[in-house]
């Protein structure tokens, strides 16, 4: 039976360590928080400020290697939570070490891996343990309960979907572990669905691979943003199906039996099954139509109350991984005997079929292309810390075409920097180490600053933004550097209000009351702007309205608030011009606040011409795209009434603390309802940025990628560059394999 409290106070007598401090560590530490008996005590990260970062506001100690963390009596069982690659060679150490191991999906890249770590436990006596999400939800089980009853009855037809976007292959970050190589992909994704069907299912044969939507990632390698296979389990037709491409979220396993069809909707821990009704030609339709209707209600009712219960906590996702995490130390302590859904057998399967698939895919995958390199390389003068990201990409380019040698300061090791004049290089290091920020300055004349934190609370922001970027700005004037361009927001402006307009003279206000982001980037400029006074630093800050173009989101969050991928509600009404610029116009803007003499000490805000509204945005991609746009007008007061009751909720039921109080001038700055000027940017600098609104809607809309897929519109003209440069145009089919 699955609890909800947490493990708080309650004699914890197992501690847990954590192998890898991303994304996927926060819901696992949310996970064993309601695991009685069960502790987290520590974390290791081979970038240890995303281990310090982690640790902080969870109280856990961070080790400073894996051995460390192994060696430690604290340390009972290990989560192996790094990139898919890495899982093998972790958790056989962490097995041969004697601990218990729980490794996240996919427990590796061969199955003969996974049976060998499997075979080394038993030996070794300790458990070992595979969550795949989704597994463990609710709906899922009652599909299961009804197949083990026979009421579905011998399955006729078996698939799953998982049609969801994943914007990461249109606006990065690129040097993720899945977009480094073609079949990557399917091994994240397609683990989830591959292990529904492992559990169904005792073998599959692959007959035959679709892949669609080819994209091209910077540095070369097309990724396919649609995959179907199809093949047999025993004599049951089965379907996978992968779309990553903007639309509508439905991610589903359906089975058809003789007797029942039946259908997990596990995006959102829905069971719907279907039987033949058994009233007459009147009755009937009805009945079935209203068993239809009350499970849908009983299920959302049920969902609405846990989820309000645990603060979202226990979102399908969550409450999957909680329970496997549940289940999996329930049979450590002996309290129940071990799911075979968490177990090695049932992952080996499951990464056989998929590794089946990626081989009768691979005559279709385009791999990288090496660059041959010219020339001597570039001696590097100017250095760009936060280079991989959708503006720094662009400006990185533009440097480097503009004659300069460019270094790129990144905690990882991103693809696309190559070039054959060898104007880019690459360093790796840790943003809060001086000595790094002092080694890659070696030789650095300027320094761009476009990297920020995204926290949950001010301390974060305090502790991995504002610090970080005092200590950027302090081994700026240790090293030298000739000009330091930090890039802030005009998010920290106060917006809110139409009668008046603002430009850099314009004074950041009421601070206290606005969203931690915006806050936080007026603290970092104010850090910097007192070493300046101070100790000489030679600064231009550079604040960025909404930018938008090729790399960027379809889903930005700076002009509205998102419900899907054609579906969204206005800050307001929308009507107003928003302060858009072009991705390309923006970084030309920061090249020249590097450039321009004479202009530190000063800051520009870098706002396109005012082109459109929000409402004539979402219009225009409605029209180019051939897609209905539903961009709902929404009153301020209803987002500020609605953040209270979330304020007061966590507060009250949550107990938690340090929570920011709602502000309503906050909720009305984002509407953007003061006009900025650009002025001082074009007089001082130079920029001119695009003044038609046509090509302005060509750059970031037309030609940006946005849904992943080319446009349905061609703008007149002239046709719209296609949304990929790959063997086949955006949505031609290629075909692997055969029956």
């Amino acid at each position: 039976m699955m609890t909800e409290e947490t493990n708080a106070g309650r004699g914890a007598t197992i501690g847990a360590g954590f192998v890898g401090a991303g994304y996927i560590a926060s819901w696992h530490a949310a996970g064993l928080r309601r695991v009685p008996g069960v502790r987290l005590a520590g974390v290791f990260d081979a970038a240890r400020a995303a281990a310090d970062a982690f640790a902080a506001p969870r109280g856990v100690r961070v080790f400073g290697s894996l051995d460390e963390l192994l060696s430690s009596p604290e340390i009972d069982c290990v989560h192996v939570l790094t990139p898919p690659a890495s899982h093998y060679a972790i958790a056989r150490k962490v097995v041969e070490a004697g601990k218990h191991c729980f490794v996240e999906k996919p427990m590796t890249l061969e199955a003969g891996e996974a049976r060998a770590l499997a075979d080394l436990a038993k030996a070794r006596g300790v458990a070992l343990g595979v969550n795949h999400n989704f597994l463990m939800l609710p709906g899922y089980e009652r599909l299961r309960k009804d197949v083990e009853a026979g009421v579905i009855g011998p399955a006729d037809s078996f698939a799953a979907n998982w049609r969801y976007a994943f914007a990461p292959l249109r606006s990065g970050p690129y040097g993720m572990w899945m977009l480094r190589e073609p079949q990557n992909m399917l091994f994240e994704i397609g683990a989830h669905l591959y292990a529904f069907l492992a559990d169904l299912f005792e073998n599959f044969e692959t007959r035959d691979v679709l892949l669609r939507y080819p994209i091209e990632m910077p540095g070369g390698v097309t990724q396919y943003q649609g995959w179907r296979i199809s093949g047999l389990a025993g004599e049951t037709a089965a379907t996978i199906d992968i779309s990553l491409i903007e639309g509508h979220d439905e991610r589903m396993v359906e089975l058809r039996g003789l007797g029942a069809a039946a259908r997990v909707d596990f995006a959102n821990d829905a069971y719907v099954l279907s039987r033949a009704p058994m009233g007459d030609i009147i009755a009937g339709p009805l009945g079935a139509q209203l068993s239809l209707a009350g499970q849908a209600v009983r299920t959302g009712a049920a969902n609405a109350v846990r989820q309000a219960a645990s603060l979202n906590d226990l979102a399908p996702y969550g409450l999957s991984i909680t329970r496997a995490c549940q289940s999996f130390y329930a049979s450590l302590a002996g309290r129940a005997a071990p799911d075979r859904r968490l177990g090695a057998d049932l992952a080996a399967r499951s990464i056989a079929m998929m590794a089946e698939a990626a081989a009768k895919a691979a005559p279709q995958l385009r791999r990288r292309a090496s660059v041959t390199a010219i020339g001597a390389r570039k001696k590097p003068t100017m250095l760009v810390i936060g280079g991989a990201g959708f503006i720094g990409r662009p400006l990185v380019a533009m440097l480097a075409d503009r004659g300069f040698g460019v270094r790129v300061f990144s905690r990882g090791k991103p693809t696309g920097f190559e070039r054959a004049d060898g104007r880019v290089e690459l360093f790796t290091g840790d943003l809060k180490s001086e000595s790094d920020l002092l080694a890659a300055m070696d030789g650095i004349e300027g320094v761009f600053h476009l990297a920020r934190a995204t926290e949950n609370d001010w301390d974060g922001y305090l502790r991995n933004d504002v610090a970080v970027t005092r200590l950027i700005g302090e081994c700026c004037i240790k090293a030298g550097v000739k000009r330091l361009v930090y890039t802030g927001t005009i998010d920290s402006y106060d917006a809110s209000r139409p009668d008046r307009p603002i430009t850099e003279e314009t004074p950041f206000e009421h601070l206290e009351e606005r969203n931690l982001y915006a806050r936080s980037k007026a603290a970092c400029e104010a850090a910097l702007t007192e070493l300046a006074a101070e100790k000489g630093l030679p600064l231009v800050i550079a604040r960025p309205a909404i930018v938008i173009g090729k790399g960027g989101p379809l889903q930005h969050w700076g002009i509205a608030m998102w419900r899907g991928a054609t579906s969204c509600r206005l800050w307001g009404d929308g009507a107003n011009i928003y302060p858009f610029v072009s991705v390309e116009d923006c970084a030309d803007g920061l090249v020249r606040t590097m450039t321009t003499p004479g202009v530190e000490g000063r800051s520009f805000n870098l706002v396109g011409e005012p082109l459109l509204s929000a409402k004539e945005y979402f219009s225009e991609i409605g029209r180019f795209y051939g897609v209905e746009f539903r961009a709902a007008p929404t009153p301020i007061w209803s987002y500020y009434a609605t953040d209270l009751v979330k304020y007061w909720a966590k507060r009250l039921l949550a107990r938690k603390k340090n929570v920011a109080r709602p502000s309503y001038r906050d909720w009305k700055s984002r509407a953007k309802l003061s006009t900025f000027r650009n002025d001082a940017a074009k007089t001082a600098l130079g920029w001119a940025p695009e003044t038609d609104r046509a090509r302005f809607v060509r750059s970031t809309i037309v030609e940006a990628n946005l849904f992943g897929v080319g446009v349905k519109n061609a703008p007149s003209g002239g046709g719209a560059a296609p949304a990929a440069e790959a063997p086949q145009e955006a949505g031609e089919m290629s075909r692997a394999g055969g029956s």
